[in-house]
C-alpha cells in the first residue's frame, strides 16, 4: 500500500512540475487598414468632397454610407491570425473623412462592445481625408499624441497632404509609440511623385530619432499607406529597414512586410500587378530585448474571401467600394495589414 501512494505521490508531483513548464502568453494585434474614402454624405466647403454627397457623382447616399460603416466594422471585428479571438488592440485607419465618421464606426454594434476609443486630427489634404487611431481602452491608456505636419513645396506652391500622428501611451503596462502614416500618392508617376515620399520617410525618420533621444530604449511602431513597397527607397535609404531579423542590429529598424513580399503578397492590386504599400516597421527592441515584455511575433495580410472580388477581371483583387466609377458595395481597395506582438505571462 505504501508503495502505492508513493507512485501516486510521484506522479502528482511530475503532473505539477510539468505544468509549470508551461508557456502562457498574452497577444496583442496592432492593425492597420486604408479604408478607402469613408466620407460621410455631408458636402464640407472646405475640401473636395462634392463627388462623396448624394448629388455628387458617385451618389454616396444615407444608405450607402450606412452599408460601408457597417462593412469596415466588420471587418475590424476581426482583423488577425487565426490564432486570436480578440479584435485588435490598435488599429491605424486612412482615409477617414472626418471625426464623426470614426464614432459612427466605434458605435456601431459589431464593435461597440470593445470600447474602442478615438484619437484624430484633422488633416490639411485636399479631399479632407486625414489618419486616425482607435484603440481599446480597457488594453491601451494614451498619454500624449500629436499631430506633425508633411510640408512639401514644388517650385513655390505646396503640396497638402496628410499629417503623420504620433501616439504615445501604455499597452497594458509597457510603454510604446505608434506612428500612422498615409504617404503622398503614386499621382502622376511613381517617378515623378518619389520625392514626395522620400519627404514623407524623412519626417517619419526625425519623429523616430526625436523619440529615441528622449526615450532611448523606446518602442515604436510606425504604420500605414506608404505608397510604395518594403524595397522601395523611402524605406530602405533613409530610413533604413532590414527585412532579415538575422541581419538586423541595435537602433535599426525591422520591416516584416519585405518577407511578405518577396513572397509575392500585397495588399492592394493594380494592373494585374500586386503592391504591398501598407506596412509596418518597428524598433529593434521588439526583436532583441528581455522576454517577459512585448516581442514581434508575425505579422499578415488579412485578406479572407469576402474581402475579395470573387468575379470578373479583377477576381482576387480587393472588394472595394467604387469600380470603373460604378458602386459595387465593396469594402476597400486595400486589404488590411497587422502584427501580433506575444508577451510571456
Amino acid at each position: 500500500m505504501k508503495k502505492k501512494h508513493l507512485i501516486i505521490f510521484l506522479l502528482l508531483q511530475f503532473a505539477w512540475a510539468h505544468s509549470q513548464d508551461k508557456k502562457t502568453y498574452r497577444m496583442r494585434t496592432i492593425a492597420f487598414y486604408n479604408v478607402e474614402n469613408l466620407f460621410d454624405i455631408v458636402n464640407d466647403t472646405l475640401t473636395f468632397d462634392n463627388e462623396r454627397t448624394p448629388e455628387g457623382k458617385d451618389k454616396w447616399t444615407r444608405i450607402r454610407y450606412t452599408h460601408k460603416i457597417n462593412s469596415i466594422a466588420g471587418v475590424i471585428n476581426k482583423i488577425g491570425p487565426n490564432e486570436n479571438q480578440a479584435s485588435p488592440a490598435i488599429i491605424g485607419l486612412a482615409e477617414i473623412e472626418n471625426f464623426q465618421v470614426l464614432q459612427d464606426l466605434i458605435s456601431n454594434s459589431t464593435v461597440s462592445k470593445k470600447n474602442y476609443k478615438i484619437i484624430h486630427f484633422d488633416s490639411p489634404d485636399r479631399r479632407g481625408i486625414d489618419v486616425a487611431l482607435l484603440y481599446r481602452q480597457a488594453i491601451f491608456l494614451p498619454i500624449s499624441f500629436q499631430s506633425r505636419r508633411l510640408l512639401i513645396y514644388e517650385e513655390e506652391d505646396r503640396k497638402y497632404t496628410r499629417d503623420q500622428l504620433v501616439v504615445e501611451g501604455l499597452l497594458d503596462d509597457e510603454l510604446f509609440y505608434f506612428i500612422v502614416n498615409h504617404w503622398p500618392s503614386r499621382s502622376g508617376g511613381e517617378a515623378k511623385s518619389e520625392p514626395y515620399r522620400l519627404a514623407a520617410a524623412r519626417l517619419n525618420k526625425k519623429i523616430i530619432d526625436s523619440i529615441l533621444k528622449i526615450t532611448p530604449n523606446a518602442k515604436i511602431i510606425s504604420m500605414g499607406d506608404l505608397n510604395d513597397d518594403p524595397t522601395s527607397d523611402s524605406l530602405k535609404k533613409v530610413l533604413k529597414t532590414v527585412g532579415n531579423k538575422k541581419h538586423l542590429q541595435e537602433g535599426q529598424l525591422f520591416n516584416p512586410m519585405e518577407r511578405l513580399y518577396r513572397k509575392g503578397v500585397g495588399s492592394l492590386a493594380y494592373r494585374d500587378e500586386w503592391f504591398l504599400f501598407d506596412q509596418f516597421f518597428f524598433s529593434s527592441n521588439l526583436i532583441h530585448t528581455n522576454t517577459t515584455s512585448y516581442l514581434f511575433w508575425k505579422a499578415g495580410v488579412f485578406a479572407p474571401s469576402y474581402l475579395k472580388t470573387q468575379k470578373g477581371p479583377y477576381k482576387g483583387y480587393p472588394f472595394r467600394t467604387y469600380a470603373g466609377g460604378s458602386y459595387t458595395g465593396g469594402y476597400s481597395d486595400h486589404f488590411p495589414v497587422y502584427i501580433c506582438l506575444l508577451r510571456k505571462e
